[in-house]
């Protein structure tokens, strides 16, 4: 049994990373972890969000979900992040979350934190893999320990053959392209296992 303490940490506009959020729940209780789902603040405009039946739904969907505080990072073994890809990047919602860590990054808090990261785009080469990168690039600052699923499993071939997390294509009508469940609850799983040898060795 698990004794890790997973935090999956998300931005939706219109869903697609609250489901992979979900499924990453789902893997990670699976292998015996306790897990909280958190989202990011929102930092659209209120008439931007209603502007769009899809986004406004889905925020409306979502409120009782917790956002996430930074005494959340502290309680977690591991972390999950997932985020859609903007132009190559995280979207603005989740950097704006990760850049108040900096006072938990100077008192060494972040240090050993598992994480592993998922995104989402609207084509397989809109940027999937540069954008969890450029998380990930923010995690070597914390002196976090990345827990990417690499080839580690077939399932990821299955679901576009992405090592450095889990990706999935949105088409235009908000529905995801590949069946990357499999792939979802396997990359939590993992990145479980890792945080609990992590935990267990520094006992």
């Amino acid at each position: 049994m698990s004794n890790v303490k997973l935090a999956i940490i998300y931005y939706s506009s219109t869903g697609t990373n609250y489901k992979l959020a979900e499924m990453a729940a789902e893997g990670a209780r699976e292998a015996g972890a306790e897990v909280k789902v958190l989202k990011v603040p929102e930092l659209a405009p209120e008439a931007a969000i209603n502007s769009n039946p899809a986004w406004k739904a889905h925020v409306d969907e979502t409120k009782d979900v917790p956002t996430v505080t930074l005494a959340d990072l502290e309680w977690a073994d591991a972390i999950i992040f997932s985020v859609p890809t903007r132009f190559g990047v995280m979207a603005a919602q989740m950097k704006q979350f990760l850049d108040t860590t900096g006072g938990l990054w100077f008192h060494g808090k972040l240090v050993n934190k598992v994480v592993s990261a998922m995104t989402s785009a609207q084509n397989p080469h809109g940027g999937q893999e540069q954008t969890i990168m450029s998380l990930y690039t923010m995690m070597y600052h914390w002196g976090a320990i990345i827990a990417a699923p690499g080839y580690t499993d077939p399932v990821i071939f299955a679901a576009g053959g992405n090592p450095y997390g889990t990706s999935v294509t949105v088409d235009q009508n908000g529905n995801m392209v590949e069946n990357v469940k499999d792939a979802v609850k396997h990359q939590a799983k993992r990145t479980v296992t890792v945080a609990g040898w992590v935990k267990n060795g520094q006992q």
